[in-house]
């Protein structure tokens, strides 16, 4: 049996984290505050408070599933297939929600409806962007090869 392939070291996946969290901040802030109607400050920090959580869940996540894929196809998270990186990037954003959607709730006194249609366009905004920034990333931070012995 081949050994298992390379996963992102440790400090990649904090730059990947980083720079993911940086950029989605910076392009998803403007939209909620003008479609939701809270306050800019208030918008800021939640969506830095979800930010947060995010960056949490994506290292738990990212790594886990680069793990468990690496082990049943033998294949490295940056050769990962089209189809695979949609279900990867949804998978994400279902997880996230889940843990998100009381957040919001909570912070910003929004019915639990209209903070699910607040929180399902994070999502929806956050899957597109996710699925970007991870083939951006995988094209510009390539794993990079074992060493040969």
């Amino acid at each position: 049996m081949s050994a298992p392939p390379r996963l992102r070291s440790f400090r990649d996946r904090l730059r990947q984290i980083a720079l993911f969290e940086i950029g989605g901040l910076l392009l998803i802030t403007p939209p909620f505050v003008w479609l939701s109607g809270v306050a800019p400050d208030k918008s800021v920090a939640l969506l830095a408070a979800l930010a947060l959580l995010a960056a949490v869940w994506n290292g738990l996540y990212n790594t886990a599933f680069d793990w468990i894929e690496g082990r049943l196809t033998g294949r490295r998270a940056d050769r990962r297939p089209w189809r695979l990186r949609v279900l990867h990037a949804a998978g994400f954003e279902s997880g996230l929600l889940l843990m998100s959607l009381p957040i919001i709730v909570w912070w910003t006194g929004m019915a639990w409806p209209a903070a699910l249609v607040a929180d399902l366009g994070l999502a929806s905004a956050y899957v597109i962007y996710a699925f970007a920034f991870n083939v951006g990333y995988d094209r510009l931070f390539p794993i990079a090869d074992a060493a040969p012995p």
